[in-house]
């Protein structure tokens, strides 16, 4: 009877140290981990800004350093107003024996974005409890004390619902922490693992976004204004940009850069709207016009002969300066997150840069389209090279996450037929479909705001929009003059 009771105790203790640095210092530390075995682990302990990590009690190894992982799933690159998503946890370690974790949602802002729920389970494996960080309230999930045992050996995962906010909150970010214990009573020789997952940030929003409602935007660059009004002389007067927001149809005009710049729209401040920007061959120079406040920065950043190819390649959430060498087959990489340049040796001189998230680990990959030869060379920051061989001479680059599985999708326009044709990224097979007339320029993008990218075309002869939306259906938005040129075109390359 004694044994019996000292192994039922053991195991109560056992779950109570997982992931556990709890408020009732009064007690004694019997009764402290008796209660906390019931109550779960205490709040604050995901690693998010503000928080500790469990490493505060199981002090015997540094967060991360262990050969387990912890890992978020079932993030979406976006996400609408009011969406319910399935969410999975999942902690691994070989010889790990009980496993715990908890996790909270945040915004840019550290407030706390949408809500959690839980299904109904029967013993209850997890839980929902709330904490306070900078006098802001945060709820977690978490384990509790019939949910720690393996799924399997060396793992276990646990799957709760979170509820996207009914507005459009900006990037938001998923903070858990998990714990591959040993269960031998106390909290020595278990290793904590931290990680988070950003939903609506950097690569992962619509490109020409630029009312962050998670929509691409209708838009037009008009190089020479004067010249869509009859003026000869027009060539050296500004450069317009004219974007008509998909949030409330209003429209904006803005006057910025002359008919040498190159646009490259991008959201370089972080704050989940694209910025009107451009790139100066003749000075190698990037003028950025704010989306906050309509201010700009300027600096310089490549050689007459680059061609400017900006993503965010640090997964920081801003876009980062970025340009491609021709003559060496050269990328340099101006990072946001420190001022760091990277430099890397990817392609040859007949290619073309085709930035974008290939492998879904949000951060864009260095890429580029070689029309010569049809091939398409994509350098994945999780995945490695992969070359597709696609397409005919004349077809022009559409890339996009078409799918929506959060991974952009290699896929080209055929000028000469009007077809479209894509390769899904989850199988290598594609699909072809016809959208458009001779004399059309594709403009594809997220016009629906559903995580998949449109086909689009833009008809100079009668300045109109044909989008053909993969929720919405078909839209004819009238608008632009000849001249202009509709800027989601402008990754498009031939």
């Amino acid at each position: 009877m004694v044994d019996r009771k000292r192994i039922l105790k053991g195991l109560v203790i056992a779950a109570a140290l997982l992931l556990g640095c709890y408020m009732f210092l009064w007690q004694s530390p019997e009764e402290y981990r008796v209660r906390a075995s019931a109550s779960g682990p205490s709040p604050s302990v995901t690693g998010a800004p503000g928080e500790a990590n469990c490493t505060a009690c199981h002090t015997d190894f540094l967060v991360n350093s262990g050969s387990g992982s912890i890992s978020i799933t079932g993030v979406p690159q976006t996400v609408s107003p009011g969406e319910e998503i399935p969410v999975t946890v999942t902690v691994n370690q070989e010889d790990g024996v009980i496993f715990g974790f908890q996790l909270t949602v945040i915004d840019e802002n550290g407030a706390e974005a949408g809500s959690l729920s839980l299904p109904k389970q029967n013993p209850a494996e997890m839980q929902i409890v709330e904490g306070v960080v900078n006098t802001d309230t945060r709820h977690y999930v978490e384990h509790t004390s019939q949910g720690i045992q393996p799924s399997e050996f060396g793992t276990r995962s646990w799957t709760f619902n979170w509820t996207a906010p009914l507005s459009d909150p900006g990037p938001v970010t998923f903070y858990a922490a998990g714990n591959a214990a040993n269960s031998d009573g106390d909290t020595t020789g278990d290793f904590i693992y931290t990680t988070s997952q950003t939903t609506n940030e950097g690569a992962s929003s619509p490109y020409f976004d630029f009312d962050g409602d998670g929509t691409t935007d209708v838009s037009v660059y008009r190089p020479n204004p004067g010249a869509v009004a009859g003026n000869r002389g027009a060539e050296g007067s500004s450069a317009q940009w004219w974007l008509l927001r998909s949030s409330d149809q209003g429209t904006l005009g803005i006057q910025f850069g002359v008919a040498s710049d190159i646009p490259v729209i991008d959201d370089y401040t972080g704050d989940g709207k694209s910025d009107v920007a451009f790139w100066r061959p003749a000075t190698g120079e990037w003028f950025v016009l704010r989306s906050e406040d309509s201010s700009f920065f300027a600096f310089p950043f490549g050689a007459n002969g680059d061609i400017p190819a900006p993503g965010d390649f640090d997964g920081d959430g801003k876009a980062d300066p970025a340009i491609y060498r021709p003559s060496t087959g050269t990328w340099f990489i101006l990072r946001s997150s420190d001022s760091g340049l990277v430099i890397v040796p990817f392609g040859v001189a007949a290619d073309k840069p085709i930035v974008a998230d290939y492998d879904g680990d949000g951060t864009d990959d260095i890429a580029v389209y070689r029309p010569p030869d049809n091939q398409f060379w994509l350098l994945r920051s999780s995945e490695g090279v992969k070359v597709y061989a696609f397409g005919v001479v004349g077809d022009r680059s559409a890339i996009g996450d078409w799918t929506g599985d959060g991974k952009a999708d290699v896929g080209f326009y055929r000028p000469s037929s009007s077809e479209w044709f894509v390769i899904r990224s989850e199988d290598d097979s594609y699909f072809s479909f016809p959208w458009g007339s001779p004399g059309d320029i594709p403009a594809p993008g997220d016009y629906d705001g559903d995580g998949k990218t449109d086909p689009a075309i833009w008809r100079p002869s009668d300045s109109t929009w044909y989008i053909f939306g993969s929720t919405n259906g078909f839209e004819a938005v009238l608008f632009g003059s000849p001249g202009d040129v509709p800027l989601p075109s402008s990754v498009s390359v031939n």
